[in-house]
């Protein structure tokens, strides 16, 4: 299957509405950018982190008596952490399907990797969000979670649409302003 198949596949699983909140067990949706923030991410924990905690580990077994040895424990607890985050990123990787937002052909669709602009109906306020997976996502920075509340009610909508939005001050709906693949 080409990139264009695989781009459109991607897009049907996650503007399916009973397939939104549960994202298939084979694979995780990831945009480009959020893949590359992994691999660097890995790239860290095995050349600079991981090396440093063993190294770490080696001078205090030099210490002599682990038994009362605080720094080995440390260290020893690190590296476990370490190499933990180690197969969580690389079983992460290994399911990844990329999905580039750029080539998504969804006809105006809210679909995963989209960039939507909304206005709050009651106060006008402007907000853009961009729908990410679960490790990008930062409220900070418009990237929310395709699991989020927010991105489930959006799934599917085009731009004039309304999605209403339980959050924790009441209901809120969101006219849909624009809808981008970027």
């Amino acid at each position: 299957m080409n990139t264009a198949g695989r781009q459109r596949s991607a897009v049907f699983l996650w503007t399916h509405e009973n397939d939104i909140s549960m994202p298939s067990t084979s694979t995780i949706p990831i945009t480009r950018r959020g893949a590359e923030k992994l691999k660097a991410e890995l790239h860290g924990l095995k050349t600079v982190q991981r090396p440093a905690v063993i190294s770490a580990i080696a001078e205090a077994r030099a210490q002599g008596d682990l038994s009362e040895n605080a720094e080995y424990d440390a260290a020893k607890d690190r590296q476990g952490f370490i190499e933990g985050r180690i197969r969580e990123l690389e079983s992460k990787l290994a399911a990844a399907q990329i999905i580039d937002p750029a080539a998504v052909d969804a006809g105006g669709k809210v679909v995963f990797g989209a960039t939507v602009e909304l206005e709050e109906e009651d106060s006008g306020e402007k907000v853009r969000y961009q729908i990410v997976g679960e490790d990008e996502a930062d409220l900070k920075q418009g990237l929310i979670n395709i699991s989020s509340p927010i991105a489930r009610a959006l799934i599917g909508k085009e731009e004039g649409d309304t999605a209403e939005v339980q959050a924790p001050g009441g209901l809120k709906r969101y006219e849909i302003v624009a809808v981008n693949y970027l």
